[in-house]
């Protein structure tokens, strides 16, 4: 079995801390109060806006009455959490929130991706991503770019994995008819699109430009669910100068809901990879 990735460890670990202080009747304030610090202090460390130190953890926990193996097994947790996983080498060109994502990517089990522009990050080919890169507002120089191109294409490694996540991707036809990068580009990013749709792994869908679910765009999102019950499923969303991870219970399952809808409009398996092959021999 993999080893969890750093970020899914420090999200396990303020899961638990947040759900033993409630357990112990206290509040952010409280705790702050006993340790002589803020309760805002706590709050980030429970939120994950701040690392939590195994010494930090292991004073909460005292305060939570919580010792022996349990206690150990939490230390050891953040621990854990502290490691570098290795995206960290592209830190130039990564800022902090997709360095969130990237760690839990690298550990879902599941991903449920929906894309009305571009072809997700982890099915694009070199050339699209660069083209897609060059594209977007602020684009970086060369170098910025090439490291970009790396990590991106460093991402899919999960794919090729012995246990590769369950993949179920669905793509608004426009995705298919823009030509980023010109037609020999985008060709073969078709042409790989239509190869990765036979695998038994990886499901993609093409929502038709006739489909009703098309009248109320709904914006990119992907949800992550993880192989342990103790990970909470995540939904994020992305937008020009940051992002957002939701794990409300309540809004994640709308977000379910709404993947289902456009499920059920899009295409099936097998026609939406004859589209494909069809949109790709049209540009040869």
């Amino acid at each position: 079995m993999a080893t969890p990735s750093p970020t899914v460890r420090r999200k396990r670990l303020t899961v638990e801390l947040r759900r033993l202080r409630e357990q112990a009747g206290l509040t952010c304030e409280d705790v702050g109060h006993r340790l002589e610090c803020s309760g805002t202090r706590i709050s980030r460390m429970e939120t994950g806006r701040i690392g939590a130190r195994p010494g930090d953890v292991r004073e909460l926990l005292e305060i939570y009455g919580v010792t022996g193996a349990e206690a150990d097994s939490l230390v050891q947790l953040a621990r854990d959490a502290r490691r570098k996983g290795w995206w960290r080498a592209y830190g130039r060109v990564l800022p902090p929130w997709f360095e969130a994502y990237v760690g839990l990517e690298s550990d879902a089990a599941r991903l449920h991706d929906f894309q009305p522009s571009v072809v997700p990050g982890l099915l694009q080919t070199e050339d699209y991503a660069r083209a897609v890169l060059w594209g977007a507002p602020g684009a970086g120089c060369t170098e910025d770019i090439d490291q970009q191109v790396a990590l991106r294409m460093r991402r899919q490694a999960i794919l090729d994995e012995p246990r590769p996540p369950q993949l179920q991707v669905v793509l608004s036809e426009s995705v298919l008819l823009v030509q980023v990068g010109g037609p020999v580009v985008m060709r073969a990013q078709l042409l790989r699109l239509a190869d990765l749709a036979s695998r038994p792994d990886l499901t993609i869908q093409v929502l038709p430009l006739r489909a009703a679910a098309q009248v109320q765009p709904v914006s990119p999102f992907t949800m992550l669910e993880f192989a342990d019950p103790a990970d909470p499923t995540v939904v994020y969303l992305e937008h020009l100068t940051g992002s957002l991870f939701l794990e409300d219970e309540e809004e994640v399952r709308r977000y379910r809901a709404v993947f289902d809808h456009l499920r059920a409009e899009a295409l099936g398996r097998g026609a939406s990879a004859s589209l494909i092959a069809r949109t790709a021999a049209g540009l040869a």
